[in-house]
């Protein structure tokens, strides 16, 4: 990938990868400290209770879901925003149709691996 590639990301350009029921995610832009990625959701649709050694914050771009981290839980709608420490358990469900950006410090070695492997 060039400099112009990684530096400016075109959303056209990225296709949306199916990750679940309901749910896609496509990675806008990422180095080895710092990914980006959007994620769609259907009414309904769940983000599972995980945890991962990285920093994320996540940004609702629209819509509403139930949040949960650790052991709090909490209705975001668009607008708001997350941040979760590394090792706490979370995750969502979509209230309505809705979308988030999630940003991982460092990069998500899992997610490109998981990615590269679909594409095989």
């Amino acid at each position: 990938m060039s400099m112009t590639e990684k530096t400016f990301v075109l959303g056209e350009k990225i296709k949306w990868e199916n990750v679940g029921e309901g749910v896609q995610r496509r990675i806008l832009g990422y180095d080895d400290q710092l990914m980006m990625i959007a994620v769609q959701f259907q009414k309904g649709s769940i983000g599972y209770v995980h945890k991962h050694p990285h920093r994320q914050v996540t940004y609702i771009e629209s819509g509403s879901f139930e949040v949960k981290i650790g052991k709090d839980t909490q209705t975001l709608r668009k607008g708001d925003c997350y941040f979760i420490p590394p090792n706490i358990e979370h995750g969502v469900v979509a209230l309505e149709e809705s979308s988030l950006v999630d940003v991982f410090t460092p990069c998500r070695e899992d997610i490109l691996a998981a990615k590269k492997s679909k594409a095989k």
